[in-house]
């Protein structure tokens, strides 16, 4: 019997408080399957499974808040039965005991009952959670501030782990985009209204060449080491409209050719603001690129979401003077930054990554 968890949906995330079920007992499920929608304080997101089999047992009811990791449904594996019923002997416990124990992350196995025939009661839930809370400081009462809203607070959360645990480096350059952009308007007077490219378009898929060339900077720090990972998941930078950024990541960007990679975009960003967004698309990413030049900032210097090794900024494309031959000229100039771990790699490698995003870009046929 394998157990479904509560994902950690983002290295900020504690709890999540689950909305519904799309599943019940008895139903037949295969990887990949939306099971349920969680609420964490960023977004609603799909929640998909990893293991396909029938349905066993729902552990976890609708609005109930749980912390990350807190076993939600049990799945049983193609081929395997159901364990038989314990009867008397099997634990009992009372509903709020068990509902107490899930939101406090107390093994119920670990407590002994002092209810009728030996049921767990709150009381001795309670009783369990005791000694924790005994050392717990009192809030201590501050001057009135207005409350951090949750996607706020989560985005605070993330980036304080960030400048606190990672040693970041930046490093800049700039590109002439007279042959891309060239390039691309070209592209789309061949191309449907409907299947025109965006300027992003092309960038996301310079990085994610330029990835090839320097893999390091695709995966995360983990248990004091580097993880590259094979699939480029991008996550892009959303604006939302009630406020905050969220940054969803386009799942296995390689494989996508500009075409398939534009109506990828497109959807992403509208599930995103819909609240659709799928749980690996939040949890998976392995780069994040954030781009603020249709705010007209020239410059973006990311700060890297834990527990990637690197983020990737573009500002405004504008117009400067640019040597070109041997002659001073007027071309559009993108200032392209990153944002590199410093334990995974350094800024000769950073600056390899950045001179092959250069490449690619100065060179469009290659995209």
């Amino acid at each position: 019997m394998t157990p479904f968890r509560m994902p950690s949906l983002g290295a900020d995330m504690e709890s999540g408080k689950l909305t519904r079920w799309k599943i019940k007992p008895g139903d037949r499920v295969k990887r990949g399957d939306i099971v349920a929608e969680v609420e964490t304080e960023k977004a609603d997101i799909d929640v998909e499974i990893f293991t396909s089999g029938i349905v066993h047992e729902l552990l976890v009811q609708p609005d109930q808040k749980v912390p990350v990791g807190t076993v939600l449904a049990t799945i049983l594996e193609e081929g395997e039965t159901a364990p038989p019923p314990q009867g008397s002997a099997r634990q009992r416990v009372s509903p709020f005991a068990k509902k107490l124990a899930i939101e406090r992350g107390i093994d119920l196995s670990t407590i002994r009952g002092t209810g009728p025939d030996g049921a767990v009661t709150r009381e001795d839930v309670e009783r369990a959670v005791a000694p924790e809370a005994a050392v717990t400081p009192a809030p201590v009462p501050v001057a009135s501030t207005a409350p951090i809203a949750g996607i706020r607070h989560a985005i605070a959360s993330a980036m304080a782990r960030s400048n606190r645990e990672i040693p970041h480096y930046y490093l800049e350059t700039r590109i002439d985009m007279h042959r891309a952009l060239e390039w691309l308007k070209d592209q789309n007077l061949k191309r449907p209204v409907q299947e025109r490219l965006l300027p992003a378009v092309l960038l996301i898929r310079a990085v994610v060449l330029a990835l090839k060339d320097v893999p390091e900077l695709n995966g995360y720090w983990k248990n004091d080491r580097l993880e590259m990972k094979s699939a480029v998941n991008v996550g892009f930078a959303i604006a939302l409209r009630q406020g905050g950024l969220i940054t969803p990541a386009i799942l296995n960007t390689e494989q996508y050719d500009l075409t398939q990679l534009m109506a990828a975009l497109i959807d992403l960003i509208a599930r995103a603001r819909e609240g659709h967004l799928r749980s690996s698309e939040i949890a998976e990413g392995t780069i994040t690129i954030t781009s603020l030049g249709d705010l007209g900032v020239e410059t973006v210097y990311g700060v890297i979401y834990p527990p990637q090794v690197a983020l990737v900024g573009f500002g405004r494309i504008q117009e400067s003077a640019w040597v070109a031959e041997g002659a001073l000229a007027v071309r559009p100039v993108l200032t392209a930054t990153l944002a590199g771990d410093h334990r995974a790699t350094d800024g000769r490698r950073g600056a390899q990554f950045l001179s092959a995003l250069s490449g690619y870009l100065r060179e469009p046929e290659k995209l």
